[in-house]
Order: C-alpha cells, then sequence, then structure tokens
C-alpha cells in the first residue's frame, strides 16, 4: 500500500500568525512528529485565498500506511486537537478532520 496524506488547512488571524507559525514548528508538528505514526510533514501557506479573514495554512503529514494513520487517530488525535484548541482559541479555524 503507498503512502497517505493527512492534511488540515487552517485559517490563521494575521495578529496570531507569527506566534502560530512559532508554536506549530516548536511544540505541536514536534508532538505530532513523536506519535512515530509519520514519517514527514510539510507546512504550507496557501496563496491565492482570500486573506481578507485570515491566512491559510496546510499541514501535511506523510503516513506510511493505513494502519499507522488509524493508531493516529484512534490513539494521538483528540489529544493533538485539545492541545491546539487549548492553545490558539480565537485566532483558528481548522477545515478538515484535526
Amino acid at each position: 500500500m503507498s503512502a497517505l496524506i493527512y492534511n488540515v488547512t487552517v485559517k490563521i488571524s494575521a495578529e496570531a500568525r507569527e506566534q502560530w507559525v512559532e508554536w506549530m514548528l516548536n511544540e505541536h508538528i514536534p508532538e505530532v512528529m513523536a506519535t512515530a505514526c509519520f514519517k514527514s510533514f510539510r507546512l504550507l501557506h496557501l496563496e491565492g485565498y482570500d486573506d481578507d479573514e485570515g491566512i491559510t495554512y496546510a499541514i501535511q503529514y506523510t503516513c506510511p500506511n493505513q494502519e499507522l494513520f488509524t493508531i493516529y487517530q484512534r490513539d494521538h488525535a483528540l489529544n493533538c486537537r485539545k492541545n491546539i484548541n487549548m492553545h490558539l482559541t480565537g485566532s483558528l479555524s481548522p477545515s478538515g478532520r484535526y
């Protein structure tokens, strides 16, 4: 079976952007990667979206197989979602299953 991409798209307020990127790179993404369910990630600023309501980013995690993704969803996703929601209440609009 081929690898799959777990994609999360978010719209972050311009005021929170710098803090959010720093937090993602230094805390949240390392937390997700520490689950050992993913082999790599990309943090992408998406151009061409309406930035009036915020700046759009995609975080893409590469998972080697469905089994590891299922383990992530079952054992880790809820805690990761709680951490991101606690940290960025009011400045984040996720679209996707985070």
